[in-house]
């Protein structure tokens, strides 16, 4: 059975067993494998990663790699290799050819066992790559960890120049931590190992969930900061977007708690008895804000010349609709009323009333009446005055939706 332990049999522990058992800083990248990475830290908690770090001596084509941990991560059956360098290594590249080339810093294995190198041992190498108008990286060995990519420009060298570290040289180090530990990256692109891993990305907590990193708060049903999050997790995930509060409905984000806007909308204009009326040249218009089941509508007509009103009946009981239906529950309904306003414009005078809510034909405001009226006498072309030319009717107020 190739199941392998550490420590447990008297003789016969391998090298490959310690590599293939060690769970110390080995961050998940399969059930068999880690992520290649250098250990975290540095001496004063300032930076995330000092491990490896490379210095460039100005002027020169010399650098020293700083001393650091890292674990390599060969095939699956062969194990990660755990490496330390204990104090500061110096390397010098080679002078700069006829053209650009990009030469690698790498952490490299060499393990006879598996590469007949005759080699046992880890070493920090320059790979260099071929000089080209556009370089590109060269190859790596099979089991080698980039930490740095040099740009060595054309005809550079000790005496003329030498490499231009601030912009030449790029960091290519990861990190890896312990199993369960939080993965502190910056830009790093790669899918997670397992639900509920988790990694520090440029100062946000995020886990991942199965198919994404998300943000901690996002996952814990928090509130995601504005800029943190572009695609939901899941139905009824928030976010703050710009200082709009926005919810994920299972396909897009919409504003949870909507700026209130009137939207417009036309009202249909009816009768109960007799013709029914036409706008002719007069203006009929309404409006509405809805919010929730929470709706808030007005109503305006504009009596016109050519306005209907001699062709109807004098008890014809005007209606209007609404922009969405009330509820039919009869508590909800019955005596439940809009304000009305009915402006006589030749005598200058005003008739307050009021209209009682109905779900006639979707919804409707009807019986338009005076406010101290005590009779069933309801608006109509010749009521609460003779409506001409001019005369303005307003209906506004607040009313539940059905929905």
């Amino acid at each position: 059975m190739n199941l392998r332990s550490s420590w447990v049999a008297e003789t016969g522990q391998t090298r490959e067993d310690t590599r293939l058992t060690q769970i110390g800083a080995t961050t998940p990248a399969n059930p068999l494998e880690v992520r290649s990475g250098i250990l975290p830290g540095s001496y004063d908690g300032q930076y995330r990663l000092s491990g490896f770090w490379m210095e460039g001596h100005a002027g020169t084509m010399s650098t020293t790699v700083h001393e650091g941990r890292a674990v390599i991560q060969a095939d699956g059956g062969q194990g990660a290799y755990p490496v330390t360098l204990a104090e500061p290594f110096p390397l010098a590249f080679a002078a700069g050819q006829a053209q650009d080339r990009y030469d690698m810093v790498v952490l490299r294995i060499y393990d006879d066992l598996y590469d007949e190198s005759g080699l046992t041992k880890a070493a920090i190498e320059i790979i260099q790559g071929t000089p080209d108008a556009n370089p590109v990286q060269p190859a790596l060995p099979d089991i080698a960890l980039p930490i740095y990519r040099v740009r060595v420009r054309a005809g550079v060298s000790a005496g003329n120049g030498g490499i231009n570290w601030n912009n030449d040289a790029l960091d290519l180090r990861t990190p890896t931590v312990a199993v369960g530990g939080i993965l502190p990256v910056v830009g790093d692109t790669g899918n997670g190992a397992y639900p509920g891993q988790f990694r520090d990305s440029g100062g946000a907590l995020q886990r991942w969930d199965g198919s994404a990193w998300v943000s901690y708060p996002s996952a814990l049903g928090g509130i995601a900061p504005s800029g943190t999050l572009s695609t939901a997790s899941y139905t009824g995930q928030y976010r703050d977007s710009g200082g709009v509060l926005q919810r994920w409905n299972g396909s897009s984000w919409v504003s949870y708690q909507p700026e209130p806007k009137w939207t417009d909308y036309t009202p249909k204009w009816g009768a109960e008895s007799g013709t029914q009326p036409s706008i002719g040249n007069g203006t009929l218009a309404g409006s509405y804000v809805k919010t929730g089941t929470l709706v808030h509508v007005r109503i305006y007509l504009k009596v016109g010349s050519t306005t209907n009103l001699a062709a109807q009946a004098s008890n014809g009981n005007w209606t209007f609709s609404l922009p969405v239906p009330p509820p039919s529950v009869t508590w909800k309904l019955d005596g439940r009323v809009l304000n009305v306003l009915g402006f006589d414009a030749s005598a200058g005078l005003q008739y307050p009333g009021s209209g009682l809510l109905s779900t006639t034909g979707g919804g409707t405001v009807r019986n338009l009446r005076e406010s101290l009226k005590q009779g069933n006498a309801f608006w109509d072309k010749g009521f609460p005055f003779a409506w001409a030319a001019g005369d303005v009717l307003s209906i506004y107020g607040t009313y539940e939706s059905a929905s």
